[in-house]
């Protein structure tokens, strides 16, 4: 019976001492050792407190830290449960239960941080992947008030690009400005069909399409993505700051990884590339491979409908993407990431972009598409789209030389009433 209470005396203390460093110590009377193993972890506290109160600034800019931090904190929290059981334990005590239960223990403290520094690893990985390195020149680091540097606008080229293994190169099927009040996080999107004519890049075919400017680019020797962004950036009458691009068979594996996406089909939609299938119209769970195909389908629809229901899955995406959704398929969304998105978005801009996130989440979000019959994709009229970007963003554009009238030709209007949400 005695026995019996010392060990559950000493498994208890051992628990207490998981929880406050030193309790086991100073029950015995080491008060000092105690004392000292107490300060230890009430500044760990300290120091956890303010990283969070930080985050996910101080977290994104030292990943590398957060992954040592978090190994080396699992090893010393795990040397503090071991060492308190052993100046507490009974002199005689079995093996068994109650080994088993310190064990228990040590496991239950070392496994989430283990965990969270894989993810730091991981994590770290993919901005050093993705994103560009910054100037290697040291610089002086300053605490930042306005980190957009009085900048009203963000402006980022998202394009998803369809690089099919029966033809080289890649084309950018999907092209949307987004624009983002850095004060307030509203935001407008402006999308460009992809068979554009008359594209103005010098010595470009003009029978051309915009989906072409990409590759046209990097044939001739230039970045196609910067190609791409300043000739966007003239047609919408922008500064195009930044671009992103993702491979659209990674964009079906980031769904696969969610556990797929819920949309609204508005209508059926031929399915694979001989119509062997349908997704018929209706509320579905659609996997990845079938989201790409919703959001790529032109088979009895065209290319301005497709935008309709590529904008609605982008928002079903965003929408059903919740933390534990995004957790769960993690290291897949990374890895998929790593192989599939490209980026001019410097590492040093990634807090700032994490910090401005959920302002955009909140506020408004317009959009704005140059189809027909607004927009005649024979014979654009550059004037036109520069004067309706600069009315949905309140004349925030940059000037641009008029251009001549363009020619109308007959575009056949199509119905965007579409809704999938």
């Amino acid at each position: 019976m005695r026995e019996n209470r010392s060990l559950r005396r000493a498994l208890t203390l051992t628990l207490a001492s998981a929880l406050m460093w030193g309790v086991a110590h100073i029950w015995t009377g080491r008060v000092r050792t105690g004392l000292t193993l107490a300060a230890v972890w009430l500044a760990l506290l300290s120091a956890a407190a303010t990283v969070l109160g930080n985050a996910p600034t101080l977290l994104v800019r030292r990943l590398d830290v957060v992954v040592a931090a978090g190994a080396a904190l699992a090893i010393a929290w795990v040397a503090v449960i071991v060492w308190s059981w052993l100046v507490i334990r009974p002199r005689r005590v079995r093996f068994g239960l109650p080994l088993l239960a310190v064990a228990g223990l040590c496991v239950m403290v070392a496994a989430p941080l283990g965990y969270a520094s894989r993810l730091a690893y991981v994590s770290n990985e993919v901005v050093s992947t993705v994103f560009l390195a910054d100037d290697p020149a040291p610089r002086v680091v300053t605490p930042v008030v306005d980190p957009w540097a009085g900048r009203e606008r963000l402006n980022i080229l998202l394009i998803g690009a369809d690089s099919a293994a029966n033809r080289p190169g890649a084309r950018t099927d999907s092209m949307t400005v987004a624009s983002v009040d850095t004060r307030t996080g509203e935001s407008v999107l402006f999308s460009l069909p992809r068979n554009l004519q008359n594209v103005p890049v010098d010595d470009y075919p003009p029978a051309a399409l915009l989906n072409e400017v990409f590759q046209w680019g990097e044939d001739h020797g230039k970045s196609g993505a910067d190609l791409l962004k300043s000739t966007v950036g003239d047609i919408l009458g922008l500064d195009v700051d930044y671009y992103a691009m993702v491979d659209m068979r990674g964009f079906a594996q980031v769904i696969n990884a969610m556990g797929g996406v819920t949309v609204k089909v508005p209508h059926d939609i031929v399915f694979g590339a001989y119509r062997e299938g349908l997704i018929k119209a209706g509320t579905h769970h659609l996997n990845g491979t079938q989201a790409l195909w919703f959001g790529r389908s032109r088979t009895d629809s065209d290319d301005y409908q497709r935008m309709g229901r590529q904008k609605c899955l982008l928002n079903a995406v965003a929408e059903q993407a919740d933390p534990l959704k995004v957790l769960r398929g993690f290291e897949r969304i990374a890895d998929v990431t790593k192989r599939y998105v490209s980026t001019d978005i410097p590492r040093s801009l990634v807090p700032d972009l994490i910090d401005l996130a959920p302002k955009v989440k909140d506020a408004d979000i317009t959009s704005l598409q140059f189809v027909p019959p607004l927009i005649r994709t024979g014979n654009p009229d550059w004037d036109l789209i520069r004067d309706k970007v600069g009315e949905a963003l309140g004349s925030h554009t940059r000037p641009v030389a008029a251009t001549p009238a363009a020619k109308p030709k007959a575009d056949k209007p199509v119905n965007l009433d579409e809704s999938c949400a």
